[in-house]
């Protein structure tokens, strides 16, 4: 009982109203996570002191970062140091069907994109928000828990483009070496692995609607797969990064348990403003960056690695001089490399808040249901709602007409099924996610009486192949201003037609006599300012897609890895910042062209294999 009061209680809690009165930090230090086996445990927090040497230093305890801070002090004699702008994760972090609320607490950096022309126009500000984790794990705390690595052919045209050593049968053993697959269908199959750090398992929570997803599946002709295999395309239950009903971070998998290493550090509310660099030799020598309000100096004997994220490693590389030479002197900042960082920026964008409504309560999820004291039992347990990933119930992967340039059977559109709907976000907190304002949840849902909002799902299509580019600059010098993000969704105009395709394709899923059964139906009341057009019109969709589409927080490429001769490169195929000696970044920014998948699997692959570059690179050294 006391568990749902708390539960009740945080979701009520406007984002505003934890930062200003600094409760987050409160309720964090009073439900820190609980252990549930002896390698989970309190990271311990160091902090260095002003010109210590360490061999490495990792920048970012990310997806990616906490791998590497891992991988890498597996070498007894090599001094690893890890350093995190956030702080730890905690008890609510953990239950996976919060994710939403996580994003309006102070575990996230607070991103917003400049305003958008064809996508997020209806939302506040007219401007999407961009959650990145600021903690201990960083995203994969924030994330939906999603565990798709997307199709062998993404990682073919990395190595298409230049990138030797990131084919898919080259990267695919590091895909199983971090993974211990806790799905008994799959531990013999030879796409998993077994005994890696990041469990991955199916949330334990089903309902009636899982069953009628899985049929509409079959009754259009799809197969029930598993889309981390042979094929992709297909319907499936989501893989989770979940431990016994629980969120498994990178942080959980990859840190906890090699906490006690004497030659591995980690330090909190560490900030990174710049990589020390000498304009002489252009070599990396370390970083600066602020704890406790004091600024240090820290120096690497081997090499800095950069591990913060696709926004949080371009900005940290333009503010020390790395990037667009014209740019930077725009700014006043000395540019001792000129090379494209911040350029290539790609995301995954999702069409959000169409709702459907069945006629029978108990099918569907919403805040109320989750905040229950039944609910709150059922976790303990490892069991029931709140267990669903971020909501997340199917997947379902599709090519469309728009996917015709590539080979048969790589989808360039996703449906993600929702437990429950924006229709049913009674408290607010999804709204408060999306940054949907609360006159355009009265306009479109104030008039649905409470009994159906609460009788309602979602199917969001997902445009996974986009040909959309943007672009990462400084908003400053001051790494406390935070960069500005263009991220151009729909600037191709084949993207917007091709998520329209997907909301054609969530329509026909409802269709089907399995979701008929349930007497399914869309909620039909127009977007604001779509009112214009006539409702299921080409026309209408194209405007409601532009007035609330959002990331799905994938936010990919600004730091392009490409052999040297490529102009549009910013690192190696080995990860290393060309022109600059003992600097590497190893995260989502390197990734050439975004794979057709959630991304927290592929940086974690990118960790992986990093990892051994260094290995290799440094060996007998």
């Amino acid at each position: 009982m006391r568990m749902s009061i708390s539960i009740y209680i945080l979701l009520s809690i406007s984002g505003a109203s934890l930062q200003r009165f600094n409760l987050f930090d409160f309720w964090t230090n009073l439900f820190r996570p609980l252990p549930i086996n002896e390698k989970e445990g309190f990271v311990p927090d160091y902090r260095p002191k002003d010109g210590q040497e360490y061999d490495f230093i990792v920048v970012g305890a990310g997806s990616a970062g906490c791998v590497l801070a891992n991988r890498l002090s597996e070498i007894p004699h090599w001094k690893v140091l890890l350093l995190e702008s956030g702080g730890n994760e905690n008890f609510f972090s953990d239950i996976p069907i919060f994710a939403p609320f996580l994003s309006i607490t102070p575990m996230n950096w607070g991103y917003n994109s400049e305003p958008e022309q064809k996508a997020c126009r209806d939302l506040r500000g007219r401007v999407c928000y961009l959650p990145r984790g600021k903690v201990l794990g960083g995203s994969s705390v924030l994330n939906f828990l999603i565990y798709q690595r997307g199709h062998p052919e993404d990682y073919n045209d990395w190595v298409r483009m230049g990138n030797e050593g990131w084919s898919y049968d080259e990267v695919l053993p590091y895909f199983k070496k971090s993974e211990n697959i806790r799905i008994p269908e799959l531990k013999n199959s030879t796409y998993h692995g077994l005994g890696g750090y990041l469990d991955i398992d199916y949330a334990p929570y089903n309902s009636v609607l899982n069953r009628a997803f899985k049929e509409a599946g079959e009754e259009l002709g799809y197969e029930w797969n598993d889309p981390n295999g042979e094929n992709v395309i297909g319907f499936s239950k989501p893989q989770a990064t979940m431990r016994n009903g629980r969120r498994c971070s990178s942080s959980k998998a990859f840190l906890e348990p090699v906490r006690f290493r004497r030659n591995l550090k980690v330090s909190k509310h560490s900030t990174v403003v710049r990589i020390l660099i000498d304009p002489l030799t252009n070599i990396a020598k370390g970083v600066e960056f602020i704890k406790n309000n004091k600024r240090r100096k820290i120096y690497a004997r081997r090499e800095v690695i950069l591990s913060a994220g696709s926004i949080g490693s371009a900005q940290l590389l333009m503010l020390s001089g790395v990037g667009p030479k014209p740019h930077l002197a725009e700014l006043g900042i000395n540019n001792l490399v000129d090379l494209p960082v911040g350029y290539n920026l790609q995301d995954h964008v999702t069409f959000s808040g169409n709702a459907f409504i069945v006629n029978a309560s108990g099918l569907c999820v919403n805040d109320m249901v989750a905040s229950s004291p039944t609910s709150a039992a059922a976790y303990l347990m490892g069991q029931g709602p709140l267990t669903i990933p971020g909501g997340a119930t199917g997947l379902a992967f599709t090519q469309t007409q728009y996917a015709q340039d590539l080979a048969k059977g790589r989808p360039d559109i996703e449906l993600v099924m929702g437990a429950g709907s924006l229709a049913g976000d009674l408290l607010g907190i999804l709204r408060s996610m999306l940054g949907v304002t609360d006159s355009w949840y009265s306009e479109v849902y104030g008039s649905l009486p409470l009994e159906e909002r609460q009788r309602s799902f979602a199917i969001n299509p997902v445009l996974i192949r986009p040909r959309s580019v943007g672009r990462v600059t400084l908003r400053s010098a001051n790494f406390s201003d935070q960069p500005k993000i263009h991220l151009n969704y729909f600037d191709h105009p084949n993207d917007l037609q091709a998520i329209k395709e997907g909301v054609r394709f969530a329509q026909r899923v409802i269709g089907t006599k399995a979701f008929q059964r349930y007497g399914t139906k869309l909620h039909n009341t127009p977007f604001p300012n779509c009112e214009g057009f006539p409702f299921d019109s080409e026309a209408y969709w194209e405007c409601a897609i532009m007035q609330t589409s959002i990331t799905l927080d994938h936010q990919v490429g600004t730091c392009k890895m490409g052999p040297s001769r490529d102009p549009t490169a910013v690192v190696s195929p080995r990860l290393l910042v060309h022109g600059i000696q003992r600097l590497r970044v190893a995260d989502a920014s390197i990734m050439p062209r975004i794979p057709a998948s959630h991304t927290h699997a592929p940086v974690v692959m990118i960790a992986e294999k990093a990892s051994d570059l260094i290995k290799e690179d440094w060996r007998g050294l």
